[in-house]
């Protein structure tokens, strides 16, 4: 099976370009506060705009008020968003009422903690799994995850590495990946370099 793989926080044409031009099946922009890698509605748009139909540009928040983050969408002409946080079932049917696909990132911990019928409330396009502190770079313990894997197609997160992703893609079996930090030669400073190498080694036999 093809890896899926997303290079999240992007923030330059050139990092864009190399991710599209690598493979990459997405490409993330973090439209939340407080990150190095966080830009305006406006210069994700413009970066956006190089991204070809067959890759997904998606809008990165967390912890922000759902009407927030239809509007930064629509300011920035994206059709995908990424909640991180808080978010409940009405906020992702708030989103879709929107015309917004969404992909709902959870740490592992309240994912091991939710109940089946949880997580089905939330009727999300696509599953994210993290580590408890999105890019920060740290992994986590996947044991959760191999004891009960997710019944549907998911994205592993948290801790990702080109040298690290081919081993988790095999132990855990996720129907895609997502790395931020895992491809910087510095916090919030992407490598063309490394984001190459990753999406080749996520799709190694």
């Amino acid at each position: 099976m093809r890896t899926w793989v997303k290079i999240c926080g992007l923030s330059t044409t050139d990092t864009v370009d190399a991710a599209v031009e690598a493979g990459a099946d997405a490409v993330g922009f973090v439209l939340a506060p407080g990150s190095p890698r966080t830009v305006d509605a406006e210069t994700a748009q413009a970066l956006a705009v190089r991204v070809p139909e067959h890759v997904t540009a998606i809008g990165v928040f967390r912890g922000q008020r759902i009407d927030e983050v239809i509007e930064t969408a629509r300011a920035a002409s994206l059709s995908t968003v990424q909640l991180h946080g808080d978010e409940q079932p009405s906020d992702v049917a708030a989103a879709h009422d929107a015309g917004l696909r969404v992909v709902r990132a959870v740490d592992v911990a309240t994912y091991a903690a939710e109940s089946e019928e949880a997580r089905l409330a939330f009727r999300e396009d696509l599953l994210l799994i993290d580590a408890v502190t999105p890019g920060a770079g740290a992994g986590f313990d996947a044991a959760p995850l191999v004891a009960s894997p997710p019944h549907r197609e998911w994205v592993l997160a948290g801790g990702l590495t080109p040298d690290a992703v081919a081993a988790r893609v095999a132990e855990l079996r996720p129907w895609g990946v997502d790395v931020s930090s895992g491809v910087e030669s510095s916090r919030g400073v992407k490598d063309v370099a490394l984001i190459r190498r990753f999406v080749a080694e996520a799709r190694r036999p």
